[in-house]
């Protein structure tokens, strides 16, 4: 009973032992693989690629479709605060392939847009329709849409910009029906 205790104590120790040898040449290993990397960032070589870098190829030209603004900003002026200012942007479609606007954001809640939900074949025009609602703005102006498509590039940026005019503070505004 005494050498089953003894050999199994015996056993246990070879096998500690040697896990902490394996852990030990593990983290040598790590820190020479980072020494490595150190000396090569030092010395400026180019040869190290992130972990999380991904491939990119180019874009097949015949799986594009290629967008032609007559313009791509729209000055509404001055407008009085509270007033909506609407503006069609139109296009056409001169890549390969069909144009398909996947999604269109605006730069703040004041702006909305609207466009062409089917694909623009070439050759075909589509449009983007930007609404602005002035309501509590005032001074200069310049909301964007950042149009996301199959372009090259992939997102395309539209602008309109004007100056509000501010509402004269402490001017009441008659409110329900006017006698006159």
């Amino acid at each position: 009973m005494k050498i089953n205790v003894l050999t199994m104590a015996a056993f246990s120790v070879m096998l500690a032992l040697g896990t902490s040898c394996n852990q030990k040449s593990e983290q040598d290993a790590k820190i020479k693989a980072l020494e490595d990397k150190i000396a090569q960032l030092e010395t400026g070589s180019p040869t190290v690629t992130p972990v999380n870098a991904q491939a990119t190829t180019a874009a097949d030209p015949a799986t594009l479709g290629a967008f032609e603004f007559p313009e791509m900003e729209y000055d509404f002026g001055t407008i009085n605060e509270g007033q909506v200012v609407e503006h069609l942007f139109t296009f056409t479609n001169n890549g390969q392939a069909p144009l398909v606007i996947s999604n269109i954001t605006a730069s703040c809640g004041c702006t909305s847009p609207d466009w062409s939900k089917a694909p623009v074949k070439p050759g075909a025009d589509g449009y983007v329709k930007v609404v602005f609602n002035s309501t509590s703005k005032s001074g200069a102006q310049a909301p964007t849409v950042s149009i996301q498509a199959n372009t090259n590039p992939a997102v395309t940026r539209l602008r309109l910009k004007g100056t509000v005019t501010p509402k004269i503070a402490g001017a009441a505004t008659p409110v329900g029906p006017v006698k006159r």
